[in-house]
């Protein structure tokens, strides 16, 4: 693998905690650079960030909203970006009727839990459909997630929330991407399930499919050394 420049996309609430694993697997072959949504509300205000921040060229691996903000970059400036990861996400805008109404109660429930209690104690509860129900009592996984959290303020979860509320919908970035891509995400994601995940493979011309035995939605803290083997065979389509 020749040297060149890997672009990371946290996920709600994340920061580079989250891409440690990679940054130390990857940050000795190639230049990697992870991105800080800061208080951005929009997933193409997020996007045009990464675009103003990246270098020239790069490969671009998403998590859960990070995966969205990737699209949104593939949209404005697909010729930048010579590889695709999208991990533990999706792609469809909010739906309508009752399923809007779901999600939206329940992530405005997570936003006053932490306007009211703070928003380690709004981790606490989030956490728990969020990793494979076997690692809820790896209390360094838990707490790592929880601290990574909580270094952001309700302020900047209010913004991401509104983000993904507002998201749009990108199914039809999918069927225009050139470049390869993985698509990969947990067995037991309950947010971004494996029905979701087949869905947009179908769409896509140049694309692997891999699905974590045992794992949820925070893969790369989950798996990290399984993550980082499936994104080196990525990487080696390109580079």
């Amino acid at each position: 693998m020749t040297a060149t420049a890997l672009v990371l996309i946290p996920g709600l609430m994340c920061d580079a905690a989250v891409w440690q694993p990679q940054m130390e697997f990857f940050g000795e072959r190639m230049h990697v650079q992870v991105v800080d949504h800061g208080d951005r509300h929009s997933l193409v205000a997020m996007a045009e960030n990464v675009l103003q921040t990246a270098p020239p060229t790069f490969a671009l691996a998403g998590h859960s909203m990070g995966g969205r903000v990737a699209l949104e970059v593939l949209r404005l400036a697909p010729e930048r970006v010579s590889a695709l990861a999208l991990l533990n996400t999706g792609c469809h805008a909010l739906p309508g009727g009752v399923a809007a109404d779901k999600e939206r109660a329940l992530r405005l429930g997570f936003l006053r839990l932490a306007q009211e209690q703070g928003v380690a104690a709004m981790t606490r509860s989030w956490v728990r459909n969020m990793v494979h129900p076997a690692r809820l009592q790896d209390a360094a996984l838990i707490e790592g997630i929880v601290s990574m959290f909580a270094r952001k303020t309700v302020a900047v979860y209010e913004a991401q929330i509104q983000a993904l509320l507002c998201r749009p919908e990108q199914f039809d970035v999918l069927p225009s991407i050139r470049c390869p891509v993985l698509v990969l995400s947990g067995q037991d994601d309950l947010n971004s399930p494996v029905a979701v995940n087949q869905e947009m493979v179908q769409a896509i011309a140049d694309v692997q499919l891999c699905i974590l035995a045992r794992c949820g939605h925070m893969s790369m803290q989950e798996q990290p050394e399984q993550v980082n083997v499936e994104l080196e065979k990525w990487l080696m389509r390109v580079f």
